[in-house]
Formats: structure tokens, C-alpha cells, sequence
């Protein structure tokens, strides 16, 4: 498992989609995942200390976990399929580990809430993980050279269209100047 960070949560201002972006704790790797609004908002809610009139969600979760005695000691996002991430949240309740199955979003949330370590199963990393170069922030292989880009079958290009609107209407540079961003 690999220890991650939250480097940002992103935006497309043409269609709304967010994906949060993890960062490898001791490198320039990077994991994208892709959630809902909501979740997107009440990860930034957190991370930005904004107060609400009423508790979230994930808030309401944090205090019946603290009032039963219970703490959450860390979220492993553990797997990776048919374009679907899988993560547990680890709660210590009575000196035994329970794990709980969770979408990553709703455990990154918790996480923020609780202030404690996200991991990343290593099999993840391996299969959606993007390593940047710091000089031009284009994806680079593990011995540092540009990626070469590979032609997609018909397959893979029907099953990433979803994403080309986003992907195409992303200006990181308008993005991280408007202050929309969230780094930690």
C-alpha cells in the first residue's frame, strides 16, 4: 500500500464532473478518481474549513463513530475494476479492526474529517496511477522519458468517450490561478 494525498479536487466547467486527484506521498505519482458533487463538495468543505449550518453526511458518520467509542484509523482504496474504484474505510472499535466496504469518495470524505492516512493499493496504482514530469507536467514512464501515446481500438475509445468532454475542456492553468483548487 502506498500513502497518498489529496493534491486537488477538479471541476469541468463543461459538464460538471469532478475527479479528485491523489498524490503519492513520496513521489510525482498521481491517481485520478472520479465522484459525484456532492462528495466533491463535502471533501472541499473540509479541506477549505468551511463552516455549514448543519452537519454532512460524513460529519453525522464522524460523531456516531466517536460516540460509540469507535475511530477510524485510516481508507485503503483497494481496487480497480471494469472502471469502478473500491475502498474500506478501517474503524478500531474495541480493540478489533473492522473493515468497511466504501466508495472512495464517501471514505476520502471521512478521511479529511478524521485526519487520517489514505492508501492506495499498489495493483491500483499499477493500472490507473499517471506519473508527471515537474517541468512540464506531461506523463512520463518510470525511467522519466514522455509516455508515447498509443493508438486506442474501438473498444477502449467507446469506453473513454465519457471522459472526452472533460479531459478537452480542462485549463489547469485558469484553473489554479481562479484559486479553485484545493491543495494540501
Amino acid at each position: 500500500m502506498m500513502e497518498m494525498v489529496i493534491d486537488s479536487i477538479r471541476v469541468s466547467l463543461m459538464n460538471y464532473q469532478r475527479v479528485v486527484i491523489l498524490k503519492e506521498k513520496d513521489s510525482d505519482r498521481y491517481l485520478p478518481i472520479w465522484i459525484g458533487p456532492a462528495e466533491a463538495d463535502a471533501i472541499a468543505v473540509k479541506l477549505q474549513d468551511v463552516s455549514v449550518p448543519r452537519p454532512l453526511t460524513h460529519d453525522l458518520l464522524h460523531s456516531v463513530l466517536e460516540s460509540l467509542g469507535a475511530a477510524v484509523t485510516h481508507i485503503v482504496v483497494t481496487d480497480l475494476n471494469n472502471d469502478t474504484f473500491y475502498a474500506k474505510i478501517i474503524i478500531k472499535n474495541n480493540g478489533n479492526d473492522i473493515e468497511v466496504d466504501s466508495r472512495p469518495s464517501d471514505a476520502i470524505a471521512l478521511a479529511v474529517r478524521t485526519q487520517v492516512p489514505i492508501f492506495v493499493n499498489e495493483g491500483v496504482l499499477e493500472k490507473a496511477g499517471v506519473l508527471l514530469d515537474k517541468e512540464t507536467g506531461r506523463p512520463i514512464d518510470e525511467e522519466g522519458n514522455e509516455r508515447e501515446e498509443k493508438p486506442l481500438d474501438a473498444g477502449e475509445i467507446e469506453r473513454l468517450s465519457a471522459f472526452k468532454d472533460f479531459i478537452q475542456t480542462l485549463d489547469m492553468e485558469d484553473f489554479e490561478a481562479s484559486g479553485e483548487g484545493t491543495k494540501k
